[in-house]
């Protein structure tokens, strides 16, 4: 074959190499194009499931770890909500709290909160109201729309109904 011994002992020691960076080198490939195909979303646990699709099997963090080489990372912009319209002309509550959010006496202080929840295509809205006192929810409602008679309203009857279960009547007077 007219190969010099050390050319010959070069290739019988990385032979097994060349394999694997090209395998390595197309599983690269097709982690970049799946990355790019997702629009830059996709982070290495899809990147792996999408592999197992494709009858590819290699773990999530070799994966990982093979993005982190290409300095491949996942962005995602979370689209910032605005729920609240502070700019009108109506009478606003007095803050009766003033930040202070210490509670020794059951049905003394309640504080409501209202956070959207993607159900299929659509927002539905939970609305808690909590117990300063023990810091449990004390009442909720779920909707689909953000009208005061299907969050707080409903939300504020359930709060009552429980406490006066339990025997406090407390927050008839809050």
């Amino acid at each position: 074959m007219k190969v010099s011994k050390n050319a010959y002992y070069h290739w019988l020691k990385t032979k097994d190499t060349l394999k694997i960076n090209s395998s390595k080198s197309f599983l690269k490939d097709r982690i970049e194009a799946i990355f790019n195909n997702s629009k830059q979303i996709y982070g290495s646990y899809r990147i792996q499931k999408q592999l197992e699709r494709e009858k590819l099997f290699y773990s999530r963090s070799y994966v990982g770890l093979l993005m982190k080489e290409m300095g491949l990372r996942s962005v995602l912009n979370k689209k910032f909500v605005v729920t609240t319209d502070s700019n009108h002309s109506l009478k606003t509550a007095k803050n009766e709290l003033d930040r202070d959010f210490t509670s020794f006496s059951l049905g003394y202080k309640l504080v409501s909160d209202i956070t959207y929840i993607r159900v299929n295509q659509k927002w539905n809205y939970l609305t808690t109201v909590m117990d300063l006192a023990d810091r449990k929810i004390i009442g909720w409602s779920l909707s689909e729309d953000m009208t005061t008679e299907n969050t707080v309203l409903k939300a504020w009857v359930d709060a009552r109904r429980n406490k006066k279960k339990n025997g406090l009547n407390n927050c008839d007077n809050t």
